[in-house]
């Protein structure tokens, strides 16, 4: 409820005399909510938001507009903006029907037009966002998307919704070997780079495993991880029949990455933990 205060005046003469102050309440009959259907994001994630609108009154609602910043802010004299909207992936529905696509405009901030709330009904708008290279990454970070309703003779509304970057490993695995070629009964190296691009390490309680099958099948097989020797039945089993060969969960672990934001456009830049596994035995 929003309480506005008016005051007259009277003049004549060269007096001029102030009524009281009169004091007005509008009851607002449109509220509305916004929502992420996840709590959390990650690189190259898609966040999808929920605006709800609410018309408690006796008479619809009409010509309403909901522009979102997603997720802007200040950075240096300017603004980043660390979410993409996804063209198309509007829906609106009200009373839980599914109406026609609105009008979108989308650059940098989006905003979809001709909303309409019926009396004692609801509108539901949704939509996705793409996580960008402005969206901080760090464990802790987090993104604040505001949006605002606002035309319709209504005084404007802001909602806003809080998502936070994820704080878990994010792990790729590439191999090599050497040397390329191999004699017969020669000895030959398999190099496996695992690296950690999330924002937690890989820890014991991962249970992270490397598994490969290696054709042909190495005998004298030996394995170190980052330099260090690893002990067979402890750290990895490995089979001289099938050539099968796998670390024991937990044994293997890969540090967090590390962000930096670029000085210059403000871009997170991604410098992932790194492990390296290498196997080597004779063909």
């Amino acid at each position: 409820m929003a309480q506005f205060t008016n005051q007259a005046q009277i003049r004549y003469g060269n007096t001029v005399a102030s009524s009281n102050i009169a004091v007005g309440e509008i009851l607002e009959v449109i509220s509305a909510s916004k929502s992420a259907v996840r709590s959390s994001y990650g690189q190259n994630d898609c966040v999808t938001y929920i605006v709800s609108i609410v018309n408690s009154g006796t008479v619809p609602v009409s010509g309403l507009t909901v522009s979102d910043n997603l997720g802007s802010y200040g950075f240096g004299e300017g603004t980043l903006v660390p979410l993409s909207y996804i063209e198309g992936t509007v829906k609106y529905y009200v009373n839980g029907t599914l109406q026609p696509a609105p009008a979108v405009t989308a650059d940098g901030q989006f905003t979809i037009s001709g909303i309409t709330v019926p009396a004692g009904g609801n509108a539901a708008i949704i939509y996705e966002a793409m996580i960008n290279r402005y969206a901080p990454l760090e464990a802790g970070s987090s993104i604040t998307n505001t949006a605002v309703i606002s035309g319709g003779g209504i005084s404007p509304i802001t909602v806003d919704e809080i998502v936070q970057a994820q704080a878990s490993p994010l792990l790729t695995i590439t191999k090599s070997i050497s040397p390329v070629p191999v004699t017969e009964n020669g000895t030959i190296t398999y190099t496996f780079l695992i690296q950690n691009s999330g924002s937690a390490p890989a820890d014991t309680t991962d249970g992270v495993v490397v598994a490969d099958t290696f054709e042909p099948v190495l005998t004298g097989l030996a394995a170190t991880y980052n330099g260090k020797q690893l002990v067979a039945g402890t750290d990895y089993t490995y089979d001289e029949a099938s050539g099968e060969f796998a670390t024991i969960a937990g044994r293997i672990t890969v540090p967090a990455a590390s962000f930096t934001q670029d000085a210059v456009n403000g871009a997170w830049i991604v410098n992932p933990g790194v492990g390296t596994l290498v196997v080597t035995g004779t063909i």
